[in-house]
């Protein structure tokens, strides 16, 4: 693995390169970028997970932190923004074709949770990349408009506008965890979801990381209300597509918006993947089904890029 820094106009962003067995740098490789989930960071799924194993089949995998993010640049920090977080595959996407050994005619990528409805939305306007997956992917902005917001997203804008206005004056920022503090915080509090009791054991017990900030910059989320990972799917989103998600719904609403975008989606190649039996956060990195996952996930990017 190769720990790279990605120079932009604003910012650095970090990111990690995982190079396929027998790396030769004068030879041409097709490329797939590894997005990181909500909250997340490039060493959590994305890299030690899927990155590692995409890289073990050929691949040169790029798994990066979002701006604001990890290890990446940008202030202030732990902006969840889509329309930012967008177009960080494209700038990831401007420092793959500047890489002698990928071939940028071959670049895909592979989205995790709310890095995979990004990975979506990313798609329909990067006619760069040639093959998308999306595992367990989840539209963030309709995750804002609905449980994150109380289904009052009106009321949640007001409310930051409020809190925009108390930090121009100098008050103190919100930063809002994603997830409970441990499981002990979330069973006290009477935490009943799969998705939510899901998340805290992943990122307080199965895949500690220091990088990964699991919240979210209050004052800043009135853009997420208003955005839509799937808007213009049926006109913008052509390109080969496989959608992977569990068959056990939770509240983050991975299988509904799985199967939203896979009926909506305009790509005349496009797979649904349904993992039978599990849920969510199984499929970051459980082994049975990530197994089964990337049974459909390495053919598809073998045959499409």
């Amino acid at each position: 693995m190769e720990s790279v820094k990605i120079k932009t106009q604003y910012w650095d962003m970090a990111a990690n390169i995982y190079h396929p067995p027998g790396f030769d740098a004068q030879k041409k490789y097709p490329a797939i970028m590894s997005a990181h989930p909500i909250g997340s960071c490039k060493e959590q799924t994305a890299g030690n997970v899927y990155g590692e194993a995409l890289a073990k089949e050929g691949f040169v995998v790029i798994a990066f932190d979002r701006s604001t993010q990890g290890q990446s640049g940008g202030e202030p920090r732990y902006i969840e923004d889509p329309a930012l977080a967008v177009e960080d595959f494209s700038r990831v996407t401007d420092y793959l074709v500047t890489l002698p050994y990928v071939d940028a005619d071959r670049i895909g990528v592979l989205g995790i949770c709310g890095g995979g409805g990004y990975a979506i939305n990313a798609t329909m306007i990067e006619r760069r990349i040639k093959a998308l997956v999306s595992i367990t992917g989840v539209n963030y902005g309709r995750l804002c408009r609905e449980g994150f917001s109380g289904f009052d997203p009106i009321g949640q804008m007001e409310q930051v506008a409020a809190q925009r206005t108390a930090e121009a004056r100098g008050e103190a920022r919100q930063v809002d965890l994603f997830v409970p503090p441990s499981m002990d915080v979330a069973t006290e509090a009477g935490i009943t979801d799969i998705d939510v009791l899901g998340a805290t054991d992943y990122y307080r017990n199965r895949c500690i990381n220091d990088n990964a900030g699991t919240r979210a910059l209050f004052s800043r989320r009135a853009g997420s209300a208003a955005w839509d990972a799937f808007h213009l799917a049926e006109t913008l989103l052509t390109t080969p597509m496989m959608v992977v998600v569990g068959d056990k719904p939770g509240g983050f609403g991975a299988y509904r918006d799985g199967l939203e975008i896979y009926a909506r989606a305009a790509s005349k190649v496009k797979e649904l993947v349904v993992v039978e039996g599990f849920s969510h956060y199984d499929l970051y990195d459980q082994p049975e089904p990530v197994g089964q996952a990337l049974d459909r996930v390495l053919p598809f990017f073998k045959e499409n890029l």
